[in-house]
């Protein structure tokens, strides 16, 4: 084997793990399931369940959202958010755009919008330990109706 190809493939290979070290250090990325008793909601109702599911691919977020909402029916959520901020791509869901504003390692808030305007706002704060993640959530839910409260996750 040529010794160019030696070093040109570990190069490759330490570049890709670098990279997989760093997404998994990434505070958001991860399974997190909703708690519903420590969650509150001040309008509207807390998901019945929920399990939020964050990858990293390379400079974006791929985020996967599945559950029972208030009223029984199948939540599922699928979008890309670029892990710096700005706007991302929903693949399904109840709104047809999505982005993101990254505060810090900890912190990103995410605006879902339809038809242009803004229709719900989250503000997701994980925990300096890395075990919950607290998404306060203001806005209008799918149905039409306003929701305000903060959903508690735990990771898996």
């Amino acid at each position: 084997m040529n010794p160019k190809w030696v070093v040109a493939s570990l190069g490759v290979l330490l570049l890709a793990g670098a990279g997989v070290m760093l997404a998994q250090s990434d505070p958001i990325v991860g399974t997190w399931k909703l708690n519903p008793a420590k969650s509150k909601y001040t309008s509207g109702l807390a998901p019945k369940s929920e399990t939020l599911s964050v990858a990293q691919a390379g400079d974006q977020y791929q985020v996967s959202i599945t559950g029972m909402a208030p009223d029984g029916t199948p939540i599922s959520v699928k979008y890309t958010v670029p892990v710096k901020g700005g706007a991302g791509k929903v693949q399904a869901g109840f709104y047809d755009a999505v982005s993101a504003k990254k505060i810090n390692d900890n912190t990103l808030e995410l605006s879902e919008m339809k038809n242009g305007k803004e229709m719900l706002h989250v503000r997701v704060v994980v925990s300096k330990d890395g075990k919950t993640q607290r998404a306060t959530v203001k806005g209008i839910d799918p149905q039409g109706k306003p929701v305000a409260g903060v959903g508690v996750l735990e990771k898996q």
